[in-house]
Order: C-alpha cells, then sequence, then structure tokens
C-alpha cells in the first residue's frame, strides 16, 4: 500500500480546507474563548496551523517529550501570520512526506511527559493523529465562528452557510 501518497492526499485536503477557515478569521477576536476553559481563539487557529509541520516532526524525531520543554506553541498575532503560519507549516509537512520513503513510517514514536510515554503509534499512526488533530480542533474553531455570526465553509460538504 502506498500509504505516502494517501497521506500526502489528506494533507492537502485539510490544508485546502483549514485555508478557507483562516480566509474568516477575524481580526480583533484573537482572546476570545466561549468558556473559561477554552483556548482563545487565536492560540487555537495557530495550533491548527502548526499541526501541518508535525509530519516532517515526526519523520525527523522518535518523540515529544513536553516536560523537557520540547513544543513551544506557535505566536503570532494578526490574520496575516496566521494564514502564513498555514502556508509554512503545510510546505515543511508536504515536503517531508514527498521525501520520505515507506519504511520511514514504520518506527515507534511517543509523546511523553518527563519521560513517561502518554502515547506511542508507529511514526505513520503519529501522523495520522495529527491530521485528526487537525480535524478536531478546526471543528472546535468553527463552534467559535458559530458564536461570533461567522459564516462557515464547507469542510465535509456544505455548511448550513453554503449557498448554491
Amino acid at each position: 500500500m502506498d500509504t505516502l501518497s494517501q497521506l500526502k492526499e489528506e494533507l492537502k485536503n485539510e490544508y485546502e480546507t483549514t485555508k478557507a477557515f483562516f480566509e474568516r478569521f477575524p481580526e480583533g477576536k484573537n482572546d476570545y474563548a466561549p468558556h473559561e476553559k477554552s483556548m482563545k481563539l487565536m492560540p487555537l487557529a495557530s495550533h491548527i496551523a502548526e499541526v501541518f509541520a508535525w509530519p516532517k516532526f515526526i519523520l525527523n524525531t522518535s518523540e515529544l517529550d513536553f516536560g523537557k520543554g520540547d513544543y513551544q506553541p506557535a505566536q503570532v498575532s494578526t490574520k496575516a501570520e496566521l494564514q502564513q503560519k498555514l502556508e509554512d507549516d503545510y510546505n515543511a509537512g508536504i515536503a517531508s512526506l514527498e521525501a520520505a520513503t515507506e519504511d520511514q513510517l514504520e518506527p515507534n514514536w511517543a509523546i511523553k511527559n518527563n519521560g513517561e510515554i502518554m502515547m506511542e503509534w508507529t511514526k505513520y499512526g503519529a501522523i495520522r493523529h495529527a491530521l485528526n488533530q487537525a480535524t478536531h480542533h478546526r471543528a472546535q474553531l468553527g463552534v467559535y465562528y458559530r458564536l461570533n455570526d461567522i459564516a462557515l465553509p464547507p469542510s465535509y460538504g456544505p455548511s448550513a452557510d453554503t449557498e448554491y
């Protein structure tokens, strides 16, 4: 099975959908959150953008250890910066998949906290998990948009805001 071509196609599709969402990102609402336990709007959106570079990180490492400070969230403050972050991270992710071999998807990769394994997959599974994260968090972004009367673009079919 040619899993790399499938991952590249899925990354591209998720990128295109995310790009449409980011085109509607509301300036001046960076700190909006629907609940005190919710991420703020810009940190949520920038996290979605950075997920697109995860294939590169996953293919070039064996783990991510939060306790060691291996992860620092992206810091962007404008819609233009967010859109550029998405472009840059998508390009990094797709380039890494284009350069990869099927064998590179087989080793294990883990998320840890101070050396303790929290989750572990093959590198293929970790990249699939990253794609699921993009989908999951983009759905959250859709809720934020809806609560702010921002029309939702289609994602896996038309949204209630799609006009024909």
